[in-house]
């Protein structure tokens, strides 16, 4: 990787005179970036270009070069890799299109790629790239001119992005903001290395501030999950955004989970939980590198919001709860220190509204700063100030400079005009971001981004030590839900008292032990839909109505399913009424396990309200998950409703979890609906259902 970034020694295939032309562009960028080390030409049908000598052919070059840029056609890029191989060239970078994205025969030429880099052990960047920057040690390898200059900064923004074009974008943003770029690296199609490799490497480098990353499909999700947990460890955040949904969808299983649980929800939550932050837009992660890269450690307490006006006040009050971002109230040594900087008519609070008085007392601004910087119960200030004008910006944002400059405050401070449009010297803007103020032309943008960089400051979430369970193998296949149920009582989850009866006979056995009144429920691992066949009977009283309900049940399923081999009947003893959940597990095979809890039975599917969860998470955050469903207003009790209880709901998911996690086989438990009852009463689960292999 390092003969990738650092090359000391740089060919250019298919080198040309011509301005515009991919190797014209490469030549002209490294020129002008004063690149040191040699630079060797190679075009077949030119003796030298701009003064420098061309070689015929790559057999032709010196061994061992680090770095071969291939600025050439599609047709000629396999000869040209495998001849740079033979010639110990230690990296390449392809520009080329029309690979795995153009039918077979381009996915076919791709993998041979691949297993030329493999072969030669060359680190290959692309095809279908724009190729790399590296600001640290000025070394362009791309051809496009990208905005930006050499690092001037101990550290730096590394971007990291399939699209070539989104990262280039990108880089044109943060370079117009004068937030330093260690590295520019654009994937491409990945054919040999992939965003795993260049994160890994990125992680290593003491120039490495931040990652800004985007990507469409991770190819090696647990790699990255684990160097997503060491950028965390390192105090590195990762900034991701992840254009649509997964390409790749697989087919949902039968139960309720495997169609809750989609790739794109899962793969966002298994990144959230590893640290990554996660933005939807390309302004969001922009403004989001802003506060890293100004602020440093993200905002440990509340934000302070010092504005100018009484309905701005109320507006953002809804907009801040609306996204998240804690605004306190300000505690008593905070106010009594208000009270005495603000003029009698000015009320504190958060937000405060300085009202237009800042015009007429300029130094209101320090003397309000000066309290809310000291209050240890506030992460973050930030100053939504109207402009209106240049005289008006100019009257205000000079004390502003001068008081931020005097305090030099230890906690983010963030600028963030109301009027985007009113005429701001560029000289308050760079003198703001010079003392690590960043600047935003609308306070909702500032908002958004301080909300997601306060979580990035957020502890992990528990989990849980990881449970010493049975390590049998379950037979593969669908386990109907009496064996299903079987492996949950194993695990301590309560199931409804019953047996499973080959007969009638039998049956009557099980009601007579159990009691009256009862269900039947036909079994049969091609069976995971009972009631839409008929085979769920509920509330038979006595033996002449479950012999008239075994009757019932085996007509029925005979009509519906005439396919369908029952195994047998379950006979349970009939559950009273509550509140019903969905829980469940699934294994996606590129991610892993994850937890799925959620409003269950016919409102599962009706309002899908669920929420999923790693499996190890601690039995605590999985309470504190529940509260976050949208009827958690039905658990916490409703109407006088009791409390329900959550606890006996929480201990039910753990353990799934830990069921999940202790084998590997099981692709998905379906839980459905698992009955809670009011605290301290428990949870039942009534019916389930696990698959074991391939779903």
């Amino acid at each position: 990787m390092e003969r990738l970034l650092r090359p000391r020694s740089i060919a250019i295939i298919g080198a040309s005179p011509t301005p515009g032309a991919l190797g014209a562009s490469v030549l002209a960028n490294l020129e002008r970036a004063g690149y040191s080390g040699a630079i060797h030409l190679v075009n077949p049908r030119r003796s030298e270009i701009g003064g420098r000598a061309c070689a015929p052919s790559v057999a032709d070059l010196p061994r061992d070069i680090d770095c071969a840029v291939l600025a050439i056609p599609r047709a000629g890029v396999i000869d040209a890799l495998r001849a740079c191989g033979e010639q110990g060239v230690g990296s390449a970078v392809i520009f080329s299109a029309g690979f795995a994205e153009d039918g077979e025969a381009g996915r076919a030429a791709q993998t041979e790629i691949g297993a030329i880099a493999r072969q030669y052990g060359m680190i290959v960047e692309g095809p279908n790239c724009l190729g790399l920057v590296n600001y640290v040690d000025n070394v362009p390898l791309t051809f496009v001119e990208i905005p930006g200059k050499h690092l001037a900064h101990p550290r730096g923004i590394a971007i990291v992005s399939q699209s070539g074009a989104m990262a280039a974008v990108i880089s044109v943003v943060l370079a117009s903001r004068d937030i330093g770029i260690s590295h520019f690296v654009s994937t491409g199609n990945e054919a040999a290395a992939g965003v795993e490799d260049f994160v890994e490497h990125l992680l290593k480098a003491a120039t490495t501030q931040a990652i800004l990353m985007v990507v469409e499909q991770f190819r090696a999700p647990s790699r990255f999950l684990a160097l997503a947990a060491r950028a965390r460890a390192q105090g590195i955040p990762i900034l991701l955004l992840h254009p649509g949904k997964s390409a790749a969808a697989r087919k949902s299983a039968e139960t309720h989970t495997g169609a809750m649980a989609g790739d794109d929800p899962l793969m966002r939550m298994k990144l959230t939980h590893a640290g990554v932050a996660i933005v939807d837009t390309l302004e969001e992660l922009n403004d989001l590198a802003e506060l890293v890269f100004r602020c440093g450690r993200p905002p440990v307490g509340g934000t302070a919001v010092l504005a100018e006006s009484g309905a701005f006040k109320a507006l953002t009050l809804d907009f801040c709860e609306a996204i998240g971002l804690e605004l306190p109230e300000f505690p008593a040594a905070t106010l009594a220190a208000l009270r005495e900087a603000l003029p009698p008519f000015i009320q504190p609070a958060n937000p405060l509204d300085l009202t237009a008085h800042g015009l007429v007392e300029p130094d209101l601004y320090r003397r309000t700063l000066v309290p809310l910087l000291a209050d240890p119960s506030l992460g973050a200030v930030v100053l939504a100030i109207i402009l209106t004008n240049e005289a008006t910006s100019n009257l205000k944002l000079g004390p502003i400079i001068e008081a931020i400059r005097e305090l030099r405050p230890a906690k983010p401070v963030i600028f963030a005009g109301l009027d985007e449009g009113a005429v701001v010297e560029n000289r308050h803007i760079e003198a703001l971001r010079a003392l690590g103020v960043p600047f935003f032309p609308s306070p909702e943008r500032a908002f958004r981004a301080l909300g997601r960089f306060t979580a990035l400051g957020l502890p992990p979430r528990a989990t849980r030590p990881a449970a010493a369970l049975a390590a049998t193998l379950l037979p593969p296949g669908v386990l109907p839900e009496y064996r299903s149920k079987q492996v949950l009582a194993e695990l301590g989850i309560a199931v409804p008292a019953g047996g499973f009866a080959a007969n009638l006979p039998e049956a009557e056995a099980v009601a007579a032990r159990i009691g009256y009144p009862v269900v039947l429920k036909a079994q049969a691992a091609a069976l995971s839909h009972k009631s839409d066949a008929g085979g769920v009977v509920l509330n038979l009283a006595d033996p002449v109505g479950l012999a008239a309900g075994w009757a019932k049940l085996h007509a029925a399923v005979g009509a519906a399913r005439p396919d369908v081999q029952l195994d047998g009947v379950l006979v349970e003893r009939m559950g009273s009424r509550g509140f019903e959940l969905i829980v469940g597990a699934r294994r996606n095979p590129e991610w892993g396990a994850v937890l799925l809890v959620g409003a269950g039975g016919v409102l599962a599917e009706a309002f899908h309200d669920v929420r999923l969860l790693p499996p190890d998470l601690s039995h605590a955050a999985i309470m504190d998950e529940l509260l976050l469903l949208k009827t958690a207003a039905l658990i916490k009790g409703f109407r006088g409703a009791p409390a329900l209880d959550i606890a006996a709901a929480a201990d039910i998911v753990a353990k799934v979890g830990a069921l999940v996690e202790a084998h590997p086989e099981i692709s998905e438990i379906d839980i459905n609906p698992v009955v809670l009852y009011p605290e301290g009463q428990g949870a039942l689960a009534l019916d389930a259902l696990i698959h074991v292999g391939a779903v």
